[in-house]
């Protein structure tokens, strides 16, 4: 039986097809691409780690992030969350990756701190959804670059403030610049960081 092509159900059909043809499509180009995607964010995740410990930059070549990750750090798995320990001029520190809630999607980092957690070493962060030119300023390197050498409160945390929105680099005062017009981003970022700190204090307890 021949359909007629200006019939419902010819275009019902025709519809169907197409569509069909194109998940099909769509389908087996994630899965030609699903192993270059993977590597690409195993890739980005040793280097967010590589940095906070201070074991690689910007100008680190790509090609030497995975020899340097599997040379120089240890990872394990703890409480919802990645931990890492790097011994560096004899002395043993810890990092832990975390993914906790922001304002428009997840918010993954990595912080790197003495075992005491007393140091932060530094802080990267992996993966965010958050407001470009507002929250998303949290992946600008100034804002990392404001954690490296801070030592926290007495109470063992890093506190946000309002300030010139350039970063606070005193790294005696526990303070850091949160993001000028995203007080709700700079509020889970902290809560990230201190819990960050909190886990990481109790692996250290532990080496």
């Amino acid at each position: 039986m021949k359909l007629n092509r200006n019939s419902v159900i010819y275009a019902a059909v025709f519809t169907f097809v197409v569509c069909v043809g194109f998940v099909i499509i769509l389908a087996i180009a994630n899965q030609v691409t699903l192993a270059r995607v993977n590597a690409n964010k195993r890739l980005e995740s040793r280097t967010a780690v590589l940095k906070a410990f201070g074991l690689a930059d910007s100008t680190t070549p790509s090609s030497e992030i995975d020899s340097k990750y599997t040379q120089l750090v240890t990872e394990k798995s703890v409480e919802k969350a990645t931990a890492y320990t790097a011994t560096i001029d004899g002395q043993t520190y810890v990092a832990v990756k975390l993914t906790m809630p922001g304002l428009w999607g997840p918010i993954t980092a990595v912080l790197a701190t003495d075992p005491a957690g007393t140091v932060v070493r530094g802080f990267e962060i992996i993966d965010q959804q958050e407001t470009p030119g507002l929250g998303g300023r949290i992946s600008e390197p100034w804002f990392s670059a404001q954690f490296k050498g801070k030592k926290v409160l007495p109470d063992g945390t890093i506190a946000f403030e309002q300030g010139s929105g350039k970063g606070n680099f005193d790294p005696n005062n526990g303070t850091v610049d949160a993001i000028t017009g995203a007080s709700r981003t700079s509020d889970f970022v902290r809560a990230l960081v201190n819990r960050s700190l909190a886990l990481a204090r109790q692996i250290g307890g532990t080496l």
